[in-house]
């Protein structure tokens, strides 16, 4: 039964009525011995009080997006076949012009919000670079399919979530398609295609953005396995032009990071109330070593590149939650970056 199912909250709403039902109709009831009537209400209590921590437990999960599936939850799921060391640039010398295309199978994903606004699509992608083997979530803007747009490409905007996160959240917390669908139906907003694959790779640990010899290749996955497969199985526009990352908190980080340090991949980044040091967040796994914080971290990227990055960044944030990492970066870009 699917962590984030109807049919599991259901049932536990049920099982909750029924341990408050208990108590009430037994209590006064019970026979036996005065040791087994006290424990059979010591039972009931605890029933009482577990099933309603589980309730609330499950509705703050599924209105938040924390955690997908049990795997995610108890911290024992892998989504790494292998981590090769890819070098520098995160390719390990592998022309990727010349890789075999990427034909996919989608089904409709289940769960908040993903029958709305045309249905979110879902596929498990085994990446060709990273080793990585997980979801990614696609939605399809209203034009895509109307004869007017057949020949169009479309841009495309890879959404990632915070850290416990899932990449649901952005179609369900957040609900950004059912916000975007009638703004691109009226002309407000030019139609663009939402990509959110999943960065929770390891158990307990926040994979971010980083390649990690024999560990993990998050950044692979996401700057390249990811869009190489959009781009074999949609109508997009090719990077970095027609290609932006968007993100919260630890994947307002990552966006932020992936713009400055692949500008031949992405064009445009906006961060969330994000940061610059991986250290910020506690189970990050680029900040086990001061290497891996320096190298993924936005600010001094954009401070030491040789040439400025041509990347719009978006910015934003609040005191102490984004706002200061935003105004640091802001004084670092020199044109052409913006």
């Amino acid at each position: 039964m699917s962590l984030t199912g109807t049919p599991f909250l259901y049932t536990l709403i049920a099982l909750s009525v029924l341990a408050v039902a208990l108590p009430l109709l037994l209590w006064s009831r019970l026979r036996g011995p005065r040791v087994l009537r006290a424990v059979a209400r010591v039972v009931m209590l605890l029933f009482a009080q577990g099933t309603a921590v589980a309730l609330v437990f499950v509705l703050v999960n599924n209105a938040n997006g924390l955690y997908d599936t049990w795997e995610d939850l108890l911290g024992t799921g892998t989504h790494v076949n292998q981590a090769a060391d890819l070098g520098p640039d995160g390719t390990g010398g592998i022309a990727l012009d010349r890789l075999p295309k990427v034909r996919q199978t989608f089904t409709q994903a289940e769960g908040p919000g993903m029958h709305a606004a045309g249905g979110v699509r879902v596929t498990q992608l085994k990446g060709q670079v990273s080793g990585v083997n997980a979801e990614v979530y696609v939605w399809l803007p209203p034009q895509y399919d109307e004869l007017a747009y057949a020949h169009r490409a479309f841009p495309v905007v890879e959404l990632l979530p915070g850290y416990p996160g899932s990449a649901k959240s952005w179609y369900g917390t957040l609900r950004v398609h059912q916000q975007l669908a009638p703004l691109m139906r009226s002309g407000k907003v030019a139609p663009f295609v939402l990509v959110a694959p999943r960065t929770t790779l390891l158990p307990g640990v926040d994979t971010g953005c980083a390649n990690v010899p024999g560990t993990v290749n998050a950044d692979s996955w996401l700057s390249i396995d990811v869009p190489k497969m959009v781009k074999d199985n949609f109508r997009v526009q090719s990077a970095p032009k027609g290609w932006a990352v968007a993100g919260y908190s630890a994947g307002a980080h990552c966006a932020t990071k992936l713009a400055v340090a692949h500008p031949d991949r992405y064009r445009a980044a906006v961060s969330l109330s994000g940061y610059s040091d991986p250290i910020v967040e506690p189970n990050s796994l680029a900040a086990q070593s001061p290497a891996l914080r320096r190298a993924n971290n936005p600010y001094l990227l954009l401070r030491k590149a040789a040439v400025a990055p041509p990347v719009a960044l978006y910015l934003s944030g609040q005191p102490k939650d984004g706002y200061e990492a935003a105004v640091a970066l802001r004084q670092e870009a020199k044109a052409p970056t913006t």
